[in-house]
């Protein structure tokens, strides 16, 4: 099953982003807990959200990914900050059970000054005051492109806060494919050594999303910004293997590109052609 989707808007609630993503073509999406920038989340429409599940049933949806906001730093070095994090996670993770068995996906913070080390010691203890063992919610580290004080920006990274969290079998991670090229892991012209490598520090069975984008810049340029499929430094050709990698093409893609709707159906679209099932 080719599971491909891409980030809808949550504004109109989840019946609508379900009935989007069946107008485009898509058969997953991933939304926002929240204002991207921060703020208050609504309030659970539970009439809405089993109207959605209907429709991701008949339509035979695969993971639904909700994002966390891009405020949210989970190693901060103000406390304020921290405790933000904490605070919207928490409530973003009770909320994800009106929902359960899909995955929340977090960029794992920057340290600002504080050290790598630092920080991974920071977004561990923060997981570890989170995660339960009753939650059906996957949380999800994403790689990142090394900007500024990123952490996760390599798959040690990853890895070292992995291995500081008890819980840790809540935990997987997604590959941005826009991040790693841009971080240094070369998908583009070797994707298997990227993969062994990754299964090597992590493990294959941890890799749970894709976030499918092209990238404004060239390799190992630790910039982040995502640009439309075929249009970028990774091209068509490197997109193709991904979606059709034997490590891969089982797990849901979702696009991140800077496209509305028609341009999503038409990136969509164009994927399923190059799909080798």
């Amino acid at each position: 099953m080719f599971y491909i989707g891409c980030h809808l808007s949550a504004s109109k609630g989840f019946a609508a982003m379900a009935e989007m993503a069946v107008g485009i073509g898509a058969n997953v999406f991933q939304f926002f807990t929240r204002n991207p920038r921060g703020g208050a989340a609504k309030d659970i429409d539970h009439a809405d959200i089993a109207k959605a599940r209907d429709i991701a049933k008949k339509n035979n949806f695969g993971l639904l990914l909700a994002h966390a906001p891009y405020t949210l730093n989970a190693c901060a070095e103000k406390p304020d900050v921290l405790d933000f994090a904490f605070t919207v996670m928490r409530d973003d993770l009770n909320r994800m059970e009106a929902i359960p068995h899909n995955a929340y996906n977090f960029h794992p913070g920057s340290h600002v000054g504080q050290g790598t080390e630092k920080g991974i010691v920071k977004i561990a203890d923060l997981l570890n005051r989170l995660l339960t063992e009753e939650q059906t919610t996957t949380v999800l580290l994403e790689t990142m492109a090394g900007k500024g004080s990123e952490v996760g920006r390599s798959f040690e990274e990853l890895r070292a806060i992995i291995d500081k969290v008890e819980l840790n079998g809540k935990l997987g991670v997604c590959l941005d494919t826009c991040h790693v090229f841009d971080g240094g892991y070369d998908i583009a012209n070797d994707l298997d050594g990227v993969l062994k490598s990754f299964d090597g520090v992590i493990g294959l069975k941890r890799l749970k999303a894709v976030h499918l984008n092209d990238t404004k810049n060239p390799f190992a340029s630790h910039k982040d910004r995502h640009e439309c499929l075929g249009k970028g430094f990774l091209g068509w050709k490197a997109i193709e293997n991904i979606v059709n990698h034997p490590l891969l093409k089982e797990l849901p893609f979702y696009l991140e590109t800077p496209n509305e709707l028609d341009g999503y159906a038409a990136e969509i679209a164009a994927l399923k052609k190059l799909r080798r099932d």
